[in-house]
């Protein structure tokens, strides 16, 4: 048995830095990465929380590979709308406003 305290306390490093990468940043990119954090945290709280029960073919071994899944996804369109809107506006902060009326 494992344990649980090392990988706790970095789901919850992760998960904060994320978390604090998403309210302070104004960079779209590094927004990105602030999430992608977040989901790194809870990933590594998913697998550590599995690896400590007994039964190996549980839900928490097939977990993960859909939320890389879903991770890659979502890079890949927020990828997307970002370069769209660096192409539009020509700078991707989101601090600023477009200057286009809705």
């Amino acid at each position: 048995m494992i344990h649980l305290t090392g990988p706790y306390l970095l789901a919850a490093a992760l998960v904060g830095l994320g978390a604090f990468g998403i309210t302070v940043r104004r960079n779209a990119v590094l927004l990105l990465v602030g999430v992608e954090l977040v989901l790194s945290g809870g990933l590594v709280l998913l697998v550590a929380t599995q690896a400590a029960g007994g039964d190996r073919w549980a839900a928490g071994s097939v977990l993960p590979l859909f939320v890389i899944t879903i991770a890659a996804a979502e890079v890949v369109v927020a990828l997307a709308v970002i370069l769209t809107a660096y192409r539009h506006r020509a700078r991707i902060d989101l601090a600023e406003p477009s200057g286009e009326a809705p």
